[in-house]
């Protein structure tokens, strides 16, 4: 049994804890806020292959209590026209099909549920540094205090302390020039099917937005903009819902009475990926989820990215006997997958920033692509994958 040191109680962080748990280690996750993360964070879809991910751990039930089923996309132009309707993701063998569900939700559900399994989680503890100690690792932080563990975990995302700790050259993120922001919308009765996920290449802005069966209307959008952001994040106007009717006016969409009906619109953020990260292990430490492959949005895949990651290093650490060794597993079983998919996540979002000319070449393009399908989905190696818990790690 390893004492293992997790840098991040996020969801990939705490998925991570309860695989390991599973496995018979012991887990403890350092969290740097001195508050829960609760009602942090937009919303989310988890792809199919996450949601497997999840069944030997027992959590696929709750995550489906917490979200909704989002089986089908339609893809439109701003200028009204349908190009297509398809399955999300497609389906696991019980009839299980993408979940959307609230990012803070997720969190919480997952929270409860490691501490309810007996995982200790430590508040207030940002990660200063850390270093391995020979046949361990030991970390302090910013309040001073220090913990050892057989190995340390960085799923502290895109901004890892554990990955420049790992390596002080580690490349940054990469900025996609997208901001995105959304919210829920109320009191606005739509005659979509509940679960569809409506999804628009405007004439300014990329939107989509999906009915909740309580007849709510859940909606994000991506504003192009060239300039990455201060650190600090986007500015907040008092402008920014003028600003998004405006863009949003131009198009055939239900988007403005959408926008109109949401009470609070979401801070927007700013989008950004990491084609590679070329180190992510020592002997000791390893980093996992965004920290290691943040993925653009338009993937739809980060969360079962971190799944994935979570149960792969726990199967891992469960049967490699080194850890050293398992480390370099893990990372043999991952990278070019998960490098796969940022490139596809980069693939699928270079269409939503584009100018007036772009728009017109892109959709010409868009409306051939959809008129005569590949015969294979190119996205499907992501929602496809699936991975053996019981099959032991060689």
């Amino acid at each position: 049994m390893a004492k293992v040191l997790i840098a991040g109680g996020g969801i990939a962080g705490t998925i991570t804890a309860i695989a390991l748990h599973e496995t018979g280690h012991e887990p403890v996750i350092h969290e740097a806020y001195d508050r829960t993360a609760e009602g942090v964070g937009a919303f989310l879809t988890l792809a199919v292959n996450g949601l497997d991910a999840l069944t030997p751990l027992g959590l696929k039930s709750l995550v489906k209590g917490l979200g909704f089923d989002t089986p089908r996309i339609k893809m439109h132009l701003g200028d009204g026209r349908e190009l297509a309707d398809f399955a999300l993701g497609g389906q696991l063998e019980d009839g299980t099909v993408s979940q959307t569900v609230l990012r803070s939700e997720l969190y919480i559900g997952l929270r409860d549920e490691a501490v309810r399994r007996g995982i200790e989680i430590r508040y207030g503890k940002r990660l200063a540094d850390a270093r391995e100690t020979g046949d361990g690792v030991l970390a302090t932080f910013e309040d001073g205090s220090s913990a050892e563990g057989d190995v340390l975990i960085g799923a502290d995302g895109l901004r890892s302390r554990v990955r420049t700790i790992i390596d002080p050259k580690a490349p940054s993120p990469r900025y996609v020039p997208l901001l995105n922001t959304g919210g829920l919308a109320e009191g606005l009765p739509l005659d979509d099917e509940p679960g569809v996920m409506h999804m628009t290449f405007g004439k300014r802005l990329f939107f989509a937005h999906v009915v909740h069966p309580d007849g709510g209307v859940w909606w994000f959008a991506n504003v192009p903009q060239k300039r990455e952001p201060s650190p600090a994040g986007p500015t907040v106007t008092t402008t920014w819902r003028e600003d998004l009717i405006r863009q949003l006016a131009v198009d055939r969409t239900p988007a403005v009475e959408i926008v109109r009906a949401t009470r609070e619109i979401y801070r927007p953020w700013a989008t950004y990926d990491f084609p590679t990260v070329p180190t992510w292990r020592t002997d000791r430490m390893v980093i996992i989820g965004d920290a290691a492959h943040a993925t653009s949005p338009a993937a739809g895949q980060g969360a079962a990215m971190a799944i994935e990651d979570a149960v792969t290093l726990a199967r891992c650490l469960r049967d490699v006997p080194s850890i050293p060794k398992a480390l370099a597993v893990y990372e043999g079983l991952r990278r070019e997958r998960v490098e796969a998919v940022v490139e596809r996540g980069k693939r699928n979002g270079d269409d939503k920033a584009v100018g007036p000319v772009g728009r017109v070449i892109r959709d010409f393009f868009l409306t051939r692509a959809f008129k005569n399908p590949p015969a294979e989905d190119p996205n499907a190696f992501m929602w496809r994958h699936r991975i053996d818990w019981e099959a032991p790690v060689g």
